[in-house]
């Protein structure tokens, strides 16, 4: 069981790990790092090598997170594919092919809720779509999403697993837009001072597409 486990998390971090944006990229002679808001994911990339670039990464960055939960839960059981899903979304925030760094793991993470627990994306996506539509700020969206993640998964949850699963996605993914979170209470109090007076004493109010590693308001 215990091998099982260990080689279950190691492939599903493998894949995870694959990092298509900036394969994609240095296929195309660019590297993401220093291109764009400088983050391996489908924004950056729909940014910087066109929108449907953008559009394929997010779907194989989804793709990395269903695939390993759906197949493990088939073939090992429920727990498994947690497992196997959680890696995958490790494997994409902390890349050993990108020195250990990576994306911000909404798409990966939407994936392996996919692959195991696909109700959940119902209340996930629809408080995404309206904090995106209040704020305009994927960052924030993405924030948004997650923190609902967590009493989602407390509501409808089988198993304290499930729930470990959930929490730690959705803490990781906070942690990630961290900088988004900062930007978005700086401009808030600049607003909140007036345009003159922030202008005076701020300068330009910071535009939330980065986080602490200069990444983008959000990543696939």
């Amino acid at each position: 069981m215990i091998l099982t486990a260990v080689a279950t998390f190691l492939v599903g971090y493998f894949i995870g790990a694959i990092n298509p944006a900036a394969i994609i990229a240095r296929l195309r002679g660019v590297n993401l790092r220093t291109a764009g808001s400088g983050n391996p994911g489908a924004t950056n990339a729909g940014r910087v090598l066109g929108r449907r670039t953008g559009i394929l990464v997010g779907l194989l960055d989804v793709l990395k997170g269903f695939v390993p939960a759906l197949l493990a839960g088939l073939l090992l059981g429920a727990d498994y594919g947690l497992l196997a899903g959680f890696a995958a979304f490790l494997g994409h925030v902390t890349s050993p092919f990108l020195g250990f760094r990576g994306g911000k793991g909404v798409a990966t993470a939407g994936g392996a809720i996919l692959g195991t627990n696909p109700i959940w994306l119902i209340p996930v996506l629809l408080v995404a779509a309206l904090a995106f539509g209040v704020s305009k700020r994927m960052g924030l969206a993405s924030v948004a999403g997650a923190l609902t993640l967590i009493p989602t998964a407390m509501l409808l949850n089988d198993s304290w697993q499930e729930t470990a699963f959930a929490v730690a996605m959705a803490l990781v993914i906070v942690i990630r837009h961290q900088l988004n979170i900062r930007a978005a209470i700086s401009d808030a109090l600049a607003a909140r001072r007036g345009p003159a007076n922030g202008a005076s004493q701020a300068g330009p109010a910071p535009t939330g597409d980065g986080d602490g590693d200069g990444f983008s308001t959000t990543d696939s």
